[in-house]
């Protein structure tokens, strides 16, 4: 089975390696990602290489998520992947071209984070940008004064964090209503027990309640699991349950989700899993809602 609806993979990476630009790759004895080891992925992943996984499907548009540059030059990617563009051509809906849109990464609590943002809006692609707060940022003063340059920018926020801190980050969307907020990777629900996935309802419903928060159901995949409709099934729904049809995305978290699952598996779990919905929900989630927030 594929999936017919047309699709906006509204989160994935690419990288060159050998260069020092992506520390959490390249350092010698990497740290392990939550899925595992990092050796399947110290690899370059380029635009080749996503039009390959990405061949049975009609990919129509993408959005490239910062891939954890090194943050001495956060503007570095976006320079980067710009420069791609030039050399493999304009980027378009071909799923073989560089994205459609770019969240750059930033970091709030730096002294220069306001040249940090402009560097990134120059670039006509960058739609927001994306961080993981330490504990407690959100709440920290110097942390959203950064946070409120967002809107003079025109860009907004991509927050990847563990669910126990979507209250804060409820907050950080109430106190902020003009600066949209995309939560990543459904929350990462990671602790699948009983009392793991009651604690994450209630994170999302916290941050739900705020009508200026969407999510991303991406990057669910669990270690030494493999991606299935069996184990994800329940949260997907339940993403879509307490978000709501108009305010969910799905997306691939590639080539990052290739050590649980192939996009084939992903997304055509993704078809399986909605097949109750109605047709217009079913493209709103796979196309319709992306195309919206990331402006394409």
């Amino acid at each position: 089975m594929t999936a017919k609806y047309r699709i906006v993979d509204c989160h994935h990476h690419f990288w060159q390696l050998g260069h020092g630009n992506y520390p959490w790759l390249e350092e010698p004895n990497a740290a392990p990602h939550r899925y595992g080891p990092v050796q399947p992925l110290q690899q370059d992943y380029l635009p080749a290489d996503y039009a390959r996984d990405t061949a049975a499907f009609e990919v129509v548009a993408s959005v490239h998520m910062e891939a954890e540059w090194n943050p001495a030059d956060p503007v570095g990617e976006t320079r980067w992947l710009h420069d791609l563009a030039q050399t493999s051509g304009r980027p378009n809906a071909r799923p073989n071209a560089l994205p459609s849109a770019i969240i750059g990464q930033a970091w709030f609590g730096r002294d220069d984070i306001e040249a940090v943002l402009a560097g990134h809006a120059a670039f006509p692609l960058v739609r927001g940008v994306r961080q993981k707060p330490p504990p407690g940022a959100m709440s920290d003063p110097i942390w959203r004064r950064g946070y409120g340059l967002l809107a003079k920018y025109g860009l907004h926020f991509e927050l990847q964090t563990r669910y126990w801190y979507l209250a804060e980050a409820a907050v950080l969307a109430r106190d902020y209503p003009d600066i949209a907020m995309v939560v990543n990777h459904a929350g990462v629900p990671e602790d699948r027990s009983a009392a793991g996935l009651a604690a994450w309802r209630m994170g999302l419903e916290a941050v739900a309640a705020q009508p200026n928060v969407k999510i991303k159901i991406s990057g669910i995949g669990e270690a030494e699991h493999s991606w299935s409709v069996g184990r994800q099934g329940g949260v997907v729904r339940d993403v879509i349950r307490i978000f709501g049809v108009d305010r969910c995305m799905f997306a691939s978290n590639y080539p990052v989700d290739r050590m649980t699952g192939g996009f084939d598996t992903i997304f055509n779990g993704f078809m399986e899993i909605t097949k109750d919905l109605s047709e217009t929900d079913r493209r709103k989630l796979f196309h319709d809602n992306a195309m919206e927030t990331y402006r394409l």
